[in-house]
């Protein structure tokens, strides 16, 4: 008796944790497809999944596209509504629970009702025309803003179903009005001044660095000089503040010891370097800035560098 009894547990142990795996294996398959996909421009980006392309949109484009949603022929569902959703989300990589909706809206495309297998795939328009894309789509070091798409399945005695996709977002601006020239200096008393000058100080990002190096007095022996690109992400999270710098482009400007009086010119073409434009603050969730970092190697390898901040903003897609 003991024997059935242990053998009767055992046998229901196995009942209920088959009807919970078969609750959370989705009987409903949601697929999202976007209008003129295979004719849009896509967009590369690394994520948690590998590498995926998404398909690209100007911030004032509408997000159209059909959600199919297919069922076994043998099988039938209820629900208590089927709702998509456009979303706007700031994720921070190292708090994955810390993210913020910027923007979020719902269209219902069905009421409660009963899903047949039997009757065949079931198709739904949607269109968001009228929402705010304010921000450019971003993957960061340590913050991604992302846009996408969520179908969700409502039921009442059973776990919703979802799916979701992604796509990308970027926006155009006009050229600024005011766009001063950058002039500075750097030295070290009696050993070296150098005098260095960029057209602009507002770059588009397919646009030309245009600018020159002139050694006042050249005393240490230096050997190399380059210029990067440095981009500089600040995210905010409640009173902490985190700082993440990476050179994103560099350039070989003079690889020899340099005269006194001689000028050396630079031209850094910005097409081609993986570059988003400035975003000075995202929702108070963090912002992007990028440098130009001048250094300077004298034969004892000694690094003097100076930066200045440049703006990078977006002519075109």
């Amino acid at each position: 008796l003991k024997i059935f009894d242990a053998q009767t547990r055992h046998e229901t142990r196995q009942i209920s944790m088959f009807k919970r795996l078969r609750n959370l294996i989705s009987p409903a398959k949601i697929d999202i497809a976007f209008e003129n996909e295979s004719e849009m421009r896509h967009v590369e980006v690394s994520t948690d999944r590998g590498t995926e392309s998404f398909p690209l949109y100007h911030n004032t484009d509408s997000v159209k596209g059909v959600i199919t949603i297919t069922l076994d022929e043998k099988k039938r569902m209820e629900h208590v509504g089927i709702k998509v959703e456009l979303i706007g989300r700031i994720e921070m990589f190292y708090d994955r629970g810390n993210h913020s909706d910027f923007t979020s809206v719902v269209r219902e495309i069905e009421p409660p009702g009963t899903i047949v297998g039997s009757a065949g795939p079931r198709s739904y328009p949607f269109e968001f025309s009228t929402v705010a894309k304010d921000y450019e789509s971003y993957n960061g070091i340590n913050v991604r803003l992302r846009y996408y798409i969520q179908v969700t399945i409502m039921r009442q005695r059973s776990p919703n179903i979802t799916a979701s996709r992604d796509f990308f977002v970027q926006s155009t601006t006009i050229e600024p009005e005011a766009n001063e020239s950058i002039r500075m200096e750097v030295g070290i008393e009696d050993q070296l001044h150098i005098e260095f000058e960029y057209n602009r100080s507002k770059f588009h990002l397919a646009d030309v660095i245009i600018g020159r190096i002139y050694f006042v007095l050249v005393k240490l022996k230096i050997k190399h000089m380059e210029l990067a690109i440095i981009k500089r992400e600040t995210t905010f999270s409640g009173s902490n503040v985190y700082h993440e710098s990476e050179a994103v482009a560099k350039f070989e400007v003079m690889d020899g010891a340099p005269v006194r009086a001689e000028s050396i010119p630079i031209r850094l073409f910005l097409r081609g370097f993986p570059l988003t434009p400035t975003y000075p603050n995202v929702n108070n969730r963090f912002q992007l800035k990028y440098l130009l970092n001048l250094v300077l190697i004298d034969e004892d390898d000694k690094r003097y560098f100076k930066q200045q901040e440049i703006t990078l903003w977006r002519k075109e897609l």
